[in-house]
C-alpha cells in the first residue's frame, strides 16, 4: 500500500468519528430541548 494511500486511510477515521457524535449530540439536543418545553425530564 503506498503512504498516501495509508496516510489517507488513518486520517478519514477521526471525520467519520466526528460525523457520528455530531449527528448523536444534535439528536440528544433536539429530544432536550423538547423536554424542556414540555416540562418532562431528560432521564
Amino acid at each position: 500500500m503506498s503512504p498516501i494511500l495509508l496516510t489517507i486511510y488513518v486520517l478519514i477515521w477521526p471525520v467519520i468519528v466526528l460525523g457520528t457524535l455530531i449527528v448523536i449530540v444534535r439528536g440528544f439536543v433536539s429530544e432536550a430541548i423538547e423536554a424542556k418545553r414540555e416540562g418532562d425530564p431528560i432521564i
